[in-house]
């Protein structure tokens, strides 16, 4: 192992890192498909279904960083017909999340009478699934790891798709935080609705929107080609 770890040291310089962790913060900062998804769901089911799919939404998120290790990234991004395939399938599914969270905003009243300590709806796998399955269609992240994270590589250095796999860990790391952090606020927020039926249905309500308005808006936006 301190042999592995020597070696990556060699081959990623801190200069390199740095100037990595930099342009992905700046990138993460911008709330993109997966953050409001994540503040979709915390502000439908709460705190623990929040931190769930932002732990899902990360190791999906780094399923991108290996696929371009090992080169499917370039081919992504390369061809429109396969990112548009990836980026249709992530919007229905978002939308499909939506209208499944405003059809059962009348339920929230129940779970947030259950305590912190309640599973979610959805069950913790399934909803670490669900995080994993929008981070992986993120056309966000499609495009920031297929374009952006390349450039970061030093090709002399060799072992370039391990180079791409330390250097993912970056931003996944960078996303775990700032994910969990708008999840946490938004949930928090939730609990002032909970004290009321009424209000609690409301955000209920707008958190199925929000997925839905989200997944409209990454089936009709993206690059052009």
């Amino acid at each position: 192992m301190a042999e592995i770890v020597g070696k990556v040291r060699g081959m990623v310089s801190a200069d390199r890192l740095l100037a990595f962790a930099a342009m992905s913060l700046l990138v993460i900062l911008i709330p993109g498909p997966s953050v409001l998804f994540i503040i979709g769901r915390a502000l439908a089911h709460g705190r623990r279904t929040a931190v769930a799919t932002a732990v899902g939404n990360v190791f999906g998120s780094y399923l991108l960083v290996v696929a371009v290790a090992v080169g499917v990234g370039s081919l992504v991004e390369r061809s429109a017909a396969i990112y548009l395939a990836i980026k249709l399938a992530g919007a229905a599914y978002l939308v499909f999340l939506g209208v499944q969270a405003f059809r059962h905003r009348r339920e929230l009243r129940v779970s947030a009478t259950e305590g912190a300590s309640a599973r979610p709806a959805r069950g913790d796998l399934r909803t670490v699934l669900d995080g994993a399955l929008v981070g992986l269609t993120n056309p966000k992240g499609i495009v920031f790891f297929a374009a952006v994270l390349p450039q970061f590589v030093d090709q002399s250095a060799g072992r370039v798709p391990l180079q791409m796999l330390v250097l993912g860990l970056v931003p996944i790391l960078i996303g775990l935080v700032t994910d969990t952090v708008w999840g946490l606020t938004a949930s928090a927020t939730r609990t002032w609705f909970a004290r009321s039926d009424r209000r609690l249905s409301l955000i209920g309500g707008a958190g199925g929107f929000t997925m839905i308005g989200l997944g409209v808006t990454v089936a009709v936006t993206g690059r052009a080609d």
